[in-house]
């Protein structure tokens, strides 16, 4: 059975179709992403947000912000340090944006001498 489209799905939709929308919206998605692991795995692990915090030498307040969905200042050497402290470790992946076919093509063929 096919889910019916509510009218946020059809607004979003829309809104996706703004390319600065759209690149801040999956910005959105992945602090979202990171704030949910961290706080899934401290409290997989029993931890209290102060509790971690003293693990890894710094504030509750500092645990707070990175568990926070609207926080983007999360350091690689923090979240290396939380990590290490819940038993984890970070796997970062920086990956090409999709190229124009056009432009693939053309490299390829500059690439092999190609006429």
């Amino acid at each position: 059975m096919m889910k019916q489209r509510t009218n946020f799905d059809i607004y979003l939709e829309e809104q996706l179709k703004d390319a600065d929308f759209a690149a801040r919206f999956k910005k959105a998605g992945e602090a979202w992403d990171v704030a949910l692991q961290l706080a899934a795995l401290r409290k997989e692990s029993g931890l209290s947000q102060k509790e971690l915090a003293q693990r890894v030498g710094t504030s509750q307040q500092q645990i707070s912000r990175l568990e926070s969905p609207s926080y983007e200042g999360h350091s690689l050497s923090m979240l290396r340090r939380v990590a290490e402290a819940l038993g984890a470790t970070i796997h970062v992946a920086i990956q090409r944006k999709r190229r124009p076919k056009q432009i693939a093509v053309a490299e390829g063929k500059a690439k092999y001498g190609v006429k």
